[in-house]
């Protein structure tokens, strides 16, 4: 009992750290003042090291071996040991001074990323950008790796996954995607997008109550580039981008943050002192985003129902009936910007990342290549010709804050979506009935008993085939896409 006593009582000084952390991030990405961006970078490196220090101590490690050999530990337990020891052996490989400089240059660098955005000039970021790949492939010998050095990377973003499982997996999506891509209809004409902000923000409010996210324990503020974050269990907060000349972003990239602040809201807490809270992978994290954003949001049974609301609160909606407004939602087309693109198109944007990412780790492509190298891929895949850095490049913060395995997440969060939606709507039909009428509360028990509470006690594969009896596939995605967007 002692034992098992210390070994969550190392968790909650964690979390304590994580909570400072957290708020302080949130703060610096939606209100800190300028000027503040050098000390809040130092004070957040100084923290996250000292974090780190309680992971690798030889406190820690003590406590490691008295685990591992102790009696009796539950089967959560013996998992959050798990989990433990895989983290300890991977961050006892760093030096600690090296972990603090680079949380504070990547602090630095996504305050460099904005200014450089903002003003595209991709020379004000690509210093910040040659040290963080640098340090990914320090990070990454560290770490040991059997065949790809993006392997090393992976792991802490989605537990289990390699890149030949990866290549796999995206080629066969990206061979299925690309001729539904090229017999897409040419659209009708254009719809106006355009609404004042306040209307967004009335509205981006309406839909997070439909989707029943918890505003008691969380807020919704603008930014930059739309973001999620747990400040803990009773404060997990997201954040938009409002965009008066297309309110779709705004609208859908709330429901997505909300899909992912919902899921947060439902880990069982007591896992936070086993190491294990938090979801269980970013894919499986953004599964939940894109389930609330696309399967549910872009939804002939959502729109349809809260379509009178909308024209309501915008009457220039009252002369446009509803199926050219749900095709105008649901249009299909390549593009340049990831968070704008629609679900047929998204997985390419992220496997252009994908690539490139592999490709800085292993070398054969440098920093100063990347523009060039990003502009060719979107040309390739996408057939769209990029106009500036500011809407090629630049356009992620991911980088910026040492992101590297992580946009794999995002194309897998589809994938998975798509499992689990399909394992929902077999066990029930009425699903788009629920939808339609607004009875959201079946929809979240359900991903609550099946997804949510679990946190980190599954790995992603684990979670898929406990629930859809599967191994991951890209097929219902397929399936899923091919219905809506086929011609055939």
């Amino acid at each position: 009992m002692e034992l098992t006593k210390q070994w969550r009582e190392h968790f909650k000084q964690l979390r304590a750290f994580d909570e400072a952390i957290s708020l302080l991030y949130w703060d610096m990405r939606t209100q800190m003042p300028e000027q503040s961006a050098p000390l809040r970078a130092e004070t957040i490196g100084y923290l996250s090291t000292e974090a780190f220090k309680r992971q690798t101590s030889e406190s820690f490690k003590r406590l490691l071996d008295e685990m591992e050999g102790a009696d009796g530990l539950t089967p959560i337990e013996s998992r959050s040991l798990s989990v433990a020891k895989t983290q300890y052996e991977r961050n006892a490989k760093i030096p600690p001074e090296e972990y603090q400089a680079y949380v504070t240059l990547v602090s630095e660098a996504e305050t460099a990323w904005e200014k450089a955005k903002e003003r595209d000039d991709w020379g004000m970021f690509a210093p910040y950008l040659e040290k963080i790949v640098a340090y990914q492939r320090k990070f990454a010998d560290y770490f040991g790796y059997a065949s790809h050095p993006y392997d090393a990377l992976l792991y802490d973003f989605e537990p289990g996954m390699t890149v030949a499982q990866l290549d796999r997996l995206f080629e066969g999506l990206r061979d299925e995607l690309v001729p539904l891509i090229r017999q897409l209809k040419q659209a009708g004409a254009p719809l106006d997008w355009s609404m004042d902000q306040k209307a967004q923000e009335r509205i981006c409010h309406d839909w997070m109550r439909v989707v029943d996210y918890d505003l008691s324990r969380g807020r919704l503020d603008a930014t930059v580039h739309p973001f999620e974050i747990t400040i803990n269990r009773r404060d997990v907060r997201i954040t938009t981008k409002y965009d008066e000349a297309d309110y779709r972003n705004a609208l859908f990239g709330t429901m997505h943050e909300a899909g992912h602040a919902t899921y947060e809201q439902q880990i069982d807490a007591a896992l936070d002192e086993l190491g294990l809270g938090g979801g269980a992978s970013m894919g499986i994290h953004e599964s939940q985003s894109l389930f609330f954003e696309n399967f549910v949001g872009r939804s002939v049974a959502f729109l349809k129902s809260v379509y009178p609301s909308l024209q309501a609160e915008h009457p220039p909606l009252s002369s446009i009936d509803f199926e050219t407004f749900y095709a105008g939602v649901n249009e299909a087309k390549p593009s340049l910007i990831r968070i704008e693109a629609d679900e047929l198109t998204y997985s390419l944007h992220i496997i252009i990342r994908y690539e490139l990412e592999k490709a800085l780790i292993q070398g054969t492509l440098s920093v100063a290549e990347l523009p060039a190298a990003w502009n060719r891929l979107y040309k390739e895949y996408l057939g769209v010709d990029v106009p500036s850095d500011a809407k090629g490049v630049l356009q992620d913060v991911h980088w910026a804050g040492g992101s590297f395995g992580y946009f794999p997440s995002y194309a897998l969060g589809l994938v998975y979506a798509a499992q689990l939606t399909e394992t929902l709507r077999a066990q029930h039909p009425e699903l788009d009935t629920w939808i339609a009428s607004g009875e959201f509360g079946p929809i979240k028990q359900w991903l609550e008993t099946n997804v949510h509470r679990h946190g980190k006690s599954l790995t992603p594969n684990e979670l898929i085939r406990e629930v859809t009896g599967e191994d991951i596939s890209v097929r219902p995605l397929v399936r899923y896409l091919t219905a809506k967007y086929g011609t055939a």
